[in-house]
């Protein structure tokens, strides 16, 4: 039989809050009339149990989640019915789910911050300690807008970071299936015909015969080798000292580590200066950003500031230890932290790197073009002189 949890209130007014089971809601709900109950709220709680798993919540989901919420607290509306609200009117059916069971809990007494902790995948550490602040300061409506605002910034830092990647990697494809084309389709003909004209072969046309060989009669040692890599790079970069190892060799890659360096610092300060111009205590702040920082380089030099300000000292001197965040960041971190004006600091330097970023991107596509270019000149070009190279001794040999 089902079992329902359900808030209701008492003849003198209590809010109680418990389950039941029944055959159906209709059921329950009969049970619950009565024992002279006023019913507040009825759920299976199987089905809200299950709420927020199943499907997808994006981040643009709860943008917009967010900025209604917001709008709707601004204007009056008290937070239950605000809820009640958009968990109707919301697109994604997985976030109506988690909305409804947000009202559920708020209903029973909990605060909307510890009801949305409980849907890690929809609501993050940072969204909640903000909204935490936000009810204990009475400024919800104004964290939200905060929030909304720099969740739609840090997306747009997602997106050209990723962006910068798209060429690359097209271009990496490209280069790879006209590889496999030539070695495939290509090559064996001449191998054919130079066979049957019993020449020697210079050694550059030998090395593209034997990879030809190689790739049609043994791909699948090729694929083996392939897999197992990319296996091995996954299962070491989810060890403490692999990740730390790889995230340092990305922030070294040359042009790329830039990108990366600067998205880092970007996506730091504005996390940072948005938790603490909300509330938030810079200990709670570090810890945060911290676990969303990306980087495993850059989460160890958060954390040695959180210790260092738990001892007494300033933030300043272990971001400049861990070499990635520059001079200046330090330097106008260090003036925030004396005047007082930490959180405007943070905001500044966030919107100069935003602008850096761009910069910094265009920068690699423009760097890139050339390079694939040539690489595929390279590649594609030299099997193909390799192919003439006995040709040209043919024409030789009988002129």
């Amino acid at each position: 039989m089902p079992t329902f949890a359900y808030t209701a209130r008492t003849s003198s007014g209590e809010l109680k809050s418990a389950t039941l089971e029944a055959a159906s809601r209709d059921d329950a709900v009969a049970q619950l009339r009565r024992q002279r109950l006023s019913i507040v709220k009825v759920d299976e709680k199987k089905a809200a149990a299950q709420a927020g798993r199943g499907g997808t919540i994006t981040l643009r989901d709860i943008v917009i989640f967010t900025r209604q919420f917001s709008t709707m607290i601004n204007a009056g509306l008290p937070l239950v019915q605000a809820l009640d609200i958009l968990s109707r009117q919301s697109e994604n059916k997985t976030l109506q789910a988690v909305i409804r069971q947000v009202v559920f809990d708020v209903e029973s007494g909990n605060t909307v911050a510890d009801a949305m902790r409980r849907h890690p995948k929809a609501f993050s550490d940072l969204y909640t300690n903000m909204v935490a602040a936000g009810e204990a300061g009475g400024i919800l409506d104004t964290i939200l807008n905060r929030l909304a605002i720099f969740m739609e910034k840090n997306e747009a830092l997602v997106r050209k970071v990723k962006g910068a990647m798209v060429y690359p990697t097209v271009i990496m494809c490209v280069a790879a299936l006209c590889v496999i084309v030539l070695l495939v389709k290509v090559i064996p003909t001449f191998a054919t015909m130079f066979g049957d004209a019993g020449i020697a072969l210079p050694l550059p046309t030998q090395v593209v015969i034997g990879l030809s060989d190689f790739l049609m009669q043994k791909w699948y040692l090729l694929l083996g080798l392939l897999a197992g890599g990319a296996v091995f790079v996954r299962q070491y970069y989810t060890t403490p000292s692999g990740q730390l190892v790889i995230d340092r060799l990305l922030l070294r890659l040359p042009v790329l580590g830039d990108v990366l360096r600067k998205s880092a610092v970007s996506r730091f300060t504005r996390t940072l200066g948005t938790l603490i111009s909300s509330g938030v205590s810079i200990l709670d702040g570090l810890e945060i950003t911290a676990k969303t920082s990306g980087n495993r380089v850059v989460q160890d030099a958060i954390l040695e500031s959180r210790a260092s300000i738990a001892g007494g000292d300033t933030i300043s001197g272990p971001l400049q230890k861990s070499d990635v965040f520059p001079p200046m960041v330090i330097s106008m971190i260090a003036v925030g932290e004396q005047t007082g004006g930490l959180d405007e600091m943070l905001s500044k330097i966030a919107d100069f790197y935003d602008d850096e970023v761009d910069a910094a991107v265009s920068g690699l596509l423009a760097l890139l073009e050339p390079i694939m270019i040539v690489f595929l000149g390279v590649v594609v070009g030299g099997m193909i002189v390799a192919m003439y190279l006995p040709i040209f001794d043919m024409v030789n040999a009988v002129g």
